[in-house]
């Protein structure tokens, strides 16, 4: 069975390539999923078949076509989930570090989205409950993500994001000492690489900026809270090492430290409600083991 959903071109969003955008809408299909769709010819652009790197513009009507019954990220499973806010347009979660956001070509199963496909249709209705995930985390970052449990909430969330209407921290441990109480950190992020990591800091990238505030110092590292203003691929990680402080646990971007884990966690997230417009505001401390291991560490 095929369903159509069908998007309007906003200013924020003009400019983009169609690949991107439509990545950002179907949160819940995986990237490669969606080359394959506009592959097939399941997309339009006004009425006319488009491509993966074709660009949108202010007040461009797109459609693409789904099939409903296609295996991937909707198939089921019974996973935990740390839920600690759901209503009948959205959820908030606590993505554990290790765990896909969703199905890739190498993994297809474990995926908070096979996750949410479960706890959404666990009652039998005649109506399938598609989770929207209007963002995403690193497999290796833990923390706070919302969950869209409806078109119009995923269109609203979505559009609320690219406007930047949305507030997120990180807590973060990093090596070394930062002398600073705070900064910005301002270096272009590209794509540089076929191999990990792809994203790097170049020249010709696109503009990121970090907030990074500094929480307290122990010997050898320091526990920070970062502030992604732009959103791009891999930024805090990417910013971290090219000040010159890995994030303890990176071994894409130069950490020297062992850790079990990464030691970024998505601690705050604030975004206003897609019905009615309320402000909420969710929070979620440091995981035990990264807390455990920054205390470990002897005061600076």
């Amino acid at each position: 069975m095929k369903e159509s959903l069908q998007f309007q071109i906003e200013p924020e969003t003009a400019g983009q390539r169609l690949d991107e955008f439509l990545a950002a809408r179907l949160g819940w299909l995986s990237r490669l999923r969606i080359a394959h769709l506009l592959d097939e010819g399941a997309c339009f652009v006004n009425r006319m078949e488009a491509r993966a790197g074709q660009q949108v513009r202010v007040g461009d009507r797109v459609e693409i076509s789904l099939d409903e019954s296609a295996p991937g990220a909707m198939t089921p499973e019974q996973l935990p989930l740390e839920i600690i806010y759901e209503d009948e347009d959205l959820l908030v979660l606590v993505k554990p570090a290790g765990m896909l956001t969703h199905p890739t070509r190498g993994v297809k199963s474990g995926t908070l989205a096979n996750a949410l496909a479960y706890h959404l249709n666990r009652e039998a209705t005649e109506e399938v409950v598609r989770p929207g995930i209007v963002h995403r985390l690193d497999r290796a970052t833990s923390g706070l993500m919302v969950i869209a449990k409806n078109q119009r909430a995923l269109s609203i969330l979505s559009r609320h994001f690219h406007q930047r209407l949305v507030e997120k921290r990180y807590l973060a441990l990093v090596e070394g000492i930062i002398n600073a109480d705070e900064c910005d950190i301002e270096a272009p992020i590209g794509r540089g690489s076929e191999r990990q990591p792809h994203w790097i800091v170049m020249a010709d990238g696109k503009p990121a900026l970090t907030r990074l505030r500094v929480l307290e110092r122990r010997s050898g590292r320091t526990q920070v809270e970062l502030e992604p203003v732009t959103g791009r691929t891999n930024q805090l990680r990417i910013h971290c090492a090219h000040l010159g402080h890995p994030i303890v646990g990176d071994e894409w971007y130069g950490s020297a430290q062992t850790a079990g884990r990464l030691c970024l966690h998505a601690a705050r997230l604030s975004f206003h409600h897609p019905s009615g417009g309320k402000w909420l505001e969710f929070n979620s401390p440091l995981p035990a083991e990264v807390a455990a291991l920054f205390k470990s560490e002897p005061q600076a």
